[in-house]
């Protein structure tokens, strides 16, 4: 499976904002953002000044793909599966991305971050409807129950996380969260003026469009 490898801080640092790509580290005085904010390299000071529209259009291409994690080829198609769709393009792409297993498990509280969650779901720790499935990207669905593997629970990891998982309070509201069995049942699509995501999908179905 392909994996983008390059630094995380420094893709926070390009977007110019924080991504929250590092889990609870963002939230420290250790964050990149706050050291230097601006885009890395020598010009770094310079850059994002007066971007043409192509350049907005990349720009917020490249941000929804590193905070969500995907590499090219699959977010495009991603953006493929949902085009001619009745509804708006951009809305669609939202929630398709929002409805991936590893971005699912990390909306639960599961993993401090989307890239903690997508190797979980690589390690064979998650379960959909009590199958595994070791697939970020595989899609949920309303009535979907996402749990961890009985087999995994005494694992020091999630004794570590059971009280921040069980003091979580921003959960979406479409994803009913049991923090007892740590699972969570899909109750709905989620709302995409509530996703949280600081993006404009637009821009990327203009990107597409060229």
């Amino acid at each position: 499976m392909a994996r983008d490898l390059n630094p995380r801080c420094k893709k926070c640092r390009r977007a110019g904002e924080k991504l929250f790509l590092k889990g609870d580290r963002c939230s420290s005085p250790k964050c990149a953002m706050i050291k230097k904010a601006y885009a890395p390299g020598a010009h770094g000071k310079k850059m994002g000044r007066g971007l043409s529209e192509y350049g907005r259009q990349l720009a917020m291409k490249q941000r929804i793909k590193r905070i969500y994690g995907v590499l090219e080829k699959q977010f495009r198609k991603h953006f493929e599966d949902i085009s001619g769709k009745e509804g708006v393009t951009g809305n669609l792409l939202m929630i398709r991305l929002e409805t991936r297993l590893d971005n699912v498990v990390y909306r639960m509280g599961l993993a401090s971050s989307r890239n903690a969650a997508r190797q979980m779901v690589n390690h064979g720790i998650i379960k959909v409807n009590d199958k595994k499935l070791s697939i970020p990207s595989a899609q949920v669905k309303v009535g979907d129950v996402v749990r961890i593997n009985e087999t995994k629970k005494d694992n020091q990891y999630f004794k570590n996380i059971a009280t921040a998982f069980k003091n979580k309070k921003d959960t979406p509201t479409w994803i009913a969260v049991d923090v007892v069995k740590f699972e969570g049942k899909i109750l709905a699509l989620p709302d995409v003026e509530s996703i949280g995501v600081n993006a404009d999908p637009q821009l990327v179905v203009e990107y597409y469009s060229r």
